[in-house]
């Protein structure tokens, strides 16, 4: 397997040093709905500054649930969720810098590009003018500037789905949450867009916590893989992915890439019988 250069940086290497504060830290966190729905048991996990951690697992193992819980779309029936390095506000809660990538799009269809996009800003108070070069900026690390003014009827699926990245772009996250972005895109899209995702990722040194079902996107793009199991929704498999930045085509069709993803489908199958994979 080839080693990361020691100089190289801790976005490009994918690795957090041990004695760094994690960014984010879910503490023996469980969720269970109100019709007695267990999706998540005691799910303990340190997400590091600058990491790009895949959640991977069957349907129903608490994949989504974990991430609109670290989202604050949802609170843990028990356990607590824990930010470390974010500024807190008057009244000490934390305010931490989040956006957040759903499965579908999820765009205004009577909105351009441009307004789409200018809408968290916009719900702040930013005036359009104002929100001119932000939001111009994010169209163009998604390689939509020339479409500003076009609607999402005008789109395809996959520029769709560049705008409702740049829009979660356009605040400047430190955390940047996917959930299933590319599950509904063909296969050439889906590999143009880990490829887009993974040069903004090493670009702006975001964190990111991707949610997939894709044994080979997960180790293409991740520097650690979460396998979780269902019935109740757990953390099993912790993988570190420890191919240096940047990936390519050539990786792809690596004997390391292939041995990651081996190895990584044995766990998942592991988890998928119920069992914990060593």
């Amino acid at each position: 397997m080839s080693a990361v250069p020691e100089t190289a940086s801790l976005v490009t290497a994918g690795r957090v040093p041990a004695s760094s504060r994690p960014l984010v830290r879910l503490n023996g966190v469980s969720k269970t709905f109100s019709n007695g729905t267990i999706a998540l048991k005691d799910m303990t996990l340190d997400v590091g500054q600058g990491e790009f951690i895949s959640l991977l697992g069957p349907s129903g193992c608490g994949k989504s649930t974990a991430l609109r819980i670290v989202a604050g779309l949802g609170e843990p029936s028990s356990g607590s969720l824990d930010w470390p390095t974010s500024e807190h506000n008057a009244a000490g809660q934390p305010e931490p810098e989040i956006s957040f990538v759903f499965q579908e799009p999820t765009l205004m269809p009577w909105a351009t590009a441009f307004e789409n996009v200018w809408l968290p800003l916009r719900l702040k108070g930013l005036p359009r003018k104002a929100a001119e070069e932000p939001v111009m900026e994010a169209l163009s690390m998604v390689g939509l500037d020339q479409f500003r003014d076009a609607y999402p009827r005008e789109l395809s699926g996959g520029m769709k789905m560049r705008v409702s990245i740049a829009r979660a772009l356009v605040t400047r996250p430190k955390l940047l949450l996917m959930d299933e972005p590319f599950a509904a895109l063909d296969e050439i899209t889906r590999f143009k867009l880990n490829n887009d995702l993974l040069r903004l990722w090493q670009r702006f040194g975001w964190t990111v916590i991707f949610v997939t079902h894709s044994v080979y996107e997960s180790v293409y793009l991740s520097s650690r893989i979460v396998v979780m199991a269902s019935r109740p929704g757990r953390v099993v498999s912790d993988l570190a992915i420890d191919a240096p930045y940047p990936r390519d085509e050539a990786f792809r069709t690596s004997p390391v890439y292939n041995e990651h993803c081996r190895h990584t489908s044995a766990a998942l199958h592991a988890a998928m019988d119920g069992g914990e994979h060593l």
